[in-house]
């Protein structure tokens, strides 16, 4: 009697500790993967004959042969393809080192704009001129004034390289809008946050670096990782004064040969170099807000 009890009680154990889904759960879950897979072979399906029906439109238009002679000449690709990617080298750069300075420098004045206090009203001030001004002036005019008219005005030890000041311009530019997405990242928190380092014994300085900031990026970085897939493309525009990116390396070809086809190239390799930054920018994304639903912190 006892050993039949003990054998009992061991069942009933293994039985707890392997969970056996009911028959019930495993239709459903069959049912779902038949739907996920009949929703992905119409996905590609649809994908294919617009595919096809785009390809038909384009190839049959009447300027079609003139188009593919001027932008998708093989020969052209051909001589465009390592000069541009030589002077893609020149755009990562510039992403990498404006990237850098301009979240340092937007972090800076969102800092500087939710500061609090009578005293620091012309720092707030200041700050709120700079993102203004600089969010509303376009980049390509940003970029001809401090390409084209630092220069001019031959100031004694101010640099007249076409990429350093272009890299200012970006950052001047891109800085205004990173520090108004730290901003409303640190607007974000909560009062009781600061109100509870406070009450440890922190002071507002150290409530911000340890408390608040923390907080603030990790909420903010699929917008900033955003605007860091705008900078890259548009690191390209460094090209009007001259410097030889990616995009003035295609232009150069294109004004020998009259031919468009490295624009194209350049184009293609600019994507390229997006898409990777812009899925990972989708997966944190997705990643946060999946964290979000399920209550824990972004």
């Amino acid at each position: 009697m006892t050993v039949h009890k003990e054998e009992l009680g061991s069942d009933k154990h293994e039985a707890a500790d392997g969970y056996v889904p009911s028959q019930r759960r495993l239709d459903r879950e069959r049912h779902k993967r038949a739907r996920a897979r009949r929703a992905t072979a119409i996905g590609a399906l649809s994908t294919l004959i617009t595919a096809v029906l785009l390809y038909i439109v384009v190839v049959n238009a009447p300027g079609w042969p003139r188009t593919k002679e001027t932008f998708f000449d093989a020969g052209y690709a051909r001589e465009a393809f390592p000069k541009v990617l030589e002077g893609l080298w020149l755009n990562v750069r510039l992403l990498l080192i404006c990237g850098v300075a301009v979240l340092v420098l937007g972090m800076l004045i969102a800092v500087a704009r939710t500061l609090r206090g009578p005293v620091f009203f012309p720092l707030r001030f200041l700050a709120a001129a700079y993102t203004d001004f600089f969010r509303g002036l376009p980049l390509i005019i940003n970029l001809m004034i401090v390409v084209l008219g630092v220069p001019a005005l031959r100031l004694q030890g101010v640099t007249v390289d076409p990429v350093l000041l272009g890299g200012t311009a970006l950052t001047l530019t891109y800085s205004a809008y990173v520090a108004e997405v730290f901003r409303a990242g640190i607007e974000s928190v909560h009062p009781s946050q600061r109100a509870a380092a406070r009450s440890l014994g922190l002071s507002n300085r150290q409530a911000l670096r340890y408390v608040v900031l923390p907080q603030a990026v990790r909420r903010q970085v699929p917008p900033l990782l955003n605007d860091l897939v705008s900078l890259q493309k548009d690191t390209g525009l460094v090209s009007i004064g001259g410097a030889v990116d990616a995009v003035r390396a295609a232009d150069i070809i294109v004004g020998r040969s009259l031919n468009y086809t490295p624009y194209i190239v350049a184009g293609l390799v600019f994507v390229a170099l997006t898409i990777p930054m812009t899925r990972f920018t989708d997966w944190v994304t997705a990643r946060m807000d999946r964290r979000q639903a399920q209550g824990g912190t972004a």
